[in-house]
């Protein structure tokens, strides 16, 4: 179907925004992001029609990030969020230390700001970008139909996910960790280690990390022929080390307990630890316990753990943001995790 003809601009009472390029240009609003972001990537034709009506409309934030791309030592900005008191330790400080060192590197900064909620994170990214503070942004903790990545596409704001924000397989702008391969390593090893009844600890439904662990779990579990007898061991319940240790002590003090538990995170399984020990169990004996991310707590309680690639993710999204050449080039990157095996889930059987 050929595209709408590109129609006249017409006056306007405030900024334009990419709709009205959009608009203007007879293309979508992707398209234009791709002109902003990715040139390469679009028709030599459609890139001209949208950069005419850019210039008729007077976008703003087209010509702030060719301008902040140009330059040499810029700013990207990333929100930080609150550490839970019932956390063994938060992700989100180790990926932001690769964030910044990944910065460093190609001669960036990273700026860290605080705000309540999603909306206000999406006014600020704005600001910073259109005040030429940052030349783009990182979002973090994706949830299903999040409203930020449309909004600063609107808004014509550079910026990558660290997590798919979209089940479109053309969407670009994001860097993930395969999380459900890493739970199938994990109950790939507890099967081979003899376990037959492997428990699941999860979050609630609709995060999409947990989703995708405990998918993992069930296609693992299918593919090792132990699906059937397993429905019942899949718990869920919030990130904490109370939860885990409520629905670790749910599943092992069942008259056909698992002799194996994957939590979906360190925090859930160190919950699972100590309800373990207060069962009476050794951890890696009588109980084989994974968790995951591979915090600096799992080393110091001998918890097998899926470390996430989380300098690669910093490089990965600091080089889309911040290409070395100037020309950017559309992200859409799923890496593997690893498992570290240790004392809790060495033993077999």
């Amino acid at each position: 179907m050929a595209k709408a003809p590109a129609r006249p601009a017409v006056p306007r009472s405030g900024p334009a925004t990419i709709a009205d390029v959009a608009a203007a240009a007879g293309v979508s609003k992707q398209t234009v992001s791709n002109v902003m972001n990715y040139p390469a990537k679009v028709r030599e034709e459609t890139r001209a029609r949208v950069q005419r009506a850019v210039a008729e409309l007077g976008f703003q934030p087209n010509r702030m990030a060719r301008a902040l791309r140009s330059s040499t030592a810029g700013m990207i900005a990333c929100r930080i969020e609150p550490v839970s008191s019932h956390s063994l330790a938060h992700l989100h400080d180790r990926f932001l230390h690769a964030l910044a060192e990944a910065g460093q590197a190609a001669g960036r900064h990273l700026m860290l700001f605080a705000v309540d909620d999603a909306e206000s994170e999406t006014a600020t990214c704005v600001r910073l970008v259109r005040t030429g503070s940052v030349e783009g942004v990182v979002l973090y903790n994706l949830v299903p139909g999040d409203p930020r990545p449309p909004a600063l596409l609107e808004a014509g704001v550079p910026f990558v996910c660290f997590g798919r924000f979209s089940d479109d397989p053309d969407a670009t702008g994001w860097v993930d960790v395969d999380n459900a391969s890493g739970v199938a390593a994990v109950v790939g090893h507890l099967a081979e280690c003899g376990h037959r009844r492997i428990g699941f600890l999860g979050f609630p439904e609709g995060h999409r990390v947990g989703d995708d662990r405990a998918g993992g779990w069930v296609t693992a579990m299918d593919r090792h022929g132990l699906l059937a007898g397993s429905h019942r061991l899949d718990v869920r319940g919030e990130d904490t080390w109370v939860s885990g240790a409520r629905m670790a002590r749910d599943l092992l003090g069942r008259a056909d307990a698992p002799t194996a538990l994957v939590a979906a995170s360190d925090t859930l399984a160190a919950g699972a630890l100590q309800a373990a020990r207060d069962l009476g169990l050794t951890p890696g004996e009588d109980v084989a316990l994974v968790g995951y991310d591979d915090t600096p707590s799992a080393e110091v309680l001998d918890l097998s753990s899926v470390r996430q690639p989380l300098p690669e993710v910093g490089r990965r999204i600091v080089e889309a943001l911040c290409p070395a050449d100037g020309t950017a080039v559309p992200v859409a990157s799923l890496l593997a995790p690893e498992l570290v095996v240790r004392g809790s889930s060495r033993h077999r059987a």
